[in-house]
């Protein structure tokens, strides 16, 4: 036992000169197309690296959830959270902050979609015909693709558990959430605006099988997160380097990251920010 204890520290310590060198480690909610968010991440993990000059590694989870347990197991010391899994994991890891955000998740919406055909224009009309329709959401932890649409849909008197046909689908991303409505599988939909829009803009949706009817009031979303230790760890200084490094991306030097991300750069963010979306999932009873 011994033996393979030494043989072990001295694997971990051979690529750094005797010194073990910690790995950063980032993921992000698994919200849309995989090899999206593959391309998203490798670029993003060599752009971190060079300016942290530390290994950084992404690490794909297979849910929503999976990303939380991996924050909370130190698996991740960074992760692109949505509003609501933020909060999950900040209330599991005391001390961990929310350190950026995209300029536009201070002012997010989610985007309701239905069938082409249906005569439905507004939440007062699909309250009047929800008895005869279905609906999917996205994750159950989404908080543009579920937590804020069940916000919205409650407060025009709508129960998306008792007054549609069935019982709500969770599509698990919001890329499958619009192609299930637009496939006629579900008569209404809500997904992100980030993803409806780029859909659009791209060509993907047929607009002769769904189309946009409502979007919803405004609220803060996604946000890097980064655990508290993360001094300790890499160094005296290395989360207010971390956050300069998310900060300096730009569209001159860095479109092609930016582009993955739907933005043209990331501004500070903090906890307080996400004050309004722990009250709602307490509200709704999604966080105790």
């Amino acid at each position: 036992m011994m033996v393979s204890v030494v043989l072990l520290a001295l694997a971990s310590t051979a690529c750094s000169g005797g010194s073990e060198q910690a790995v950063l480690r980032v993921g992000g909610i698994p919200d849309q197309d995989s090899h999206r968010l593959a391309r998203r991440y490798q670029v993003f993990a060599d752009y971190l690296s060079q300016q942290l000059g530390v290994p950084v590694e992404y690490v794909p989870s297979v849910d929503y959830a999976a990303v939380v347990t991996a924050f909370s197991q130190d698996e991740l010391q960074l992760a692109f959270f949505g509003g609501l899994t933020g909060v999950q994991a900040r209330l599991q890891n005391p001390g961990a902050q929310a350190v950026a955000q995209r300029e536009h998740d201070a002012r997010f919406h989610s985007r309701f979609i239905v069938r082409e055909g249906l005569a439905v224009d507004s939440l007062a009309d699909l309250k009047e015909q929800a008895q005869g329709l279905t609906i999917t959401f996205g994750s159950e932890s989404s908080t543009s693709g579920h937590l804020m649409p069940r916000y919205f849909l409650t407060q025009a008197g709508i129960d998306p558990d008792e007054d549609f046909q069935s019982l709500p689908n969770f599509s698990g991303s919001h890329d499958l959430t619009w192609q299930l409505v637009q496939s006629g599988s579900f008569d209404v939909g809500v997904l992100s605006e980030d993803v409806w829009n780029r859909a659009v803009n791209n060509g993907k949706v047929d607009g002769s099988k769904v189309r946009e009817f409502y979007t919803t009031p405004d609220y803060f979303d996604y946000n890097w997160t980064a655990r508290p230790e993360l001094d300790q760890v890499y160094g005296e200084g290395f989360s207010g380097k971390l956050r300069q490094a998310l900060l300096a991306l730009n569209t001159q030097e860095h479109g092609a990251i930016l582009e993955l991300f739907s933005t043209e750069g990331f501004i500070e963010s903090d906890n307080s920010n996400y004050r309004n979306i722990e009250s709602v999932a307490r509200g709704l009873g999604i966080v105790r």
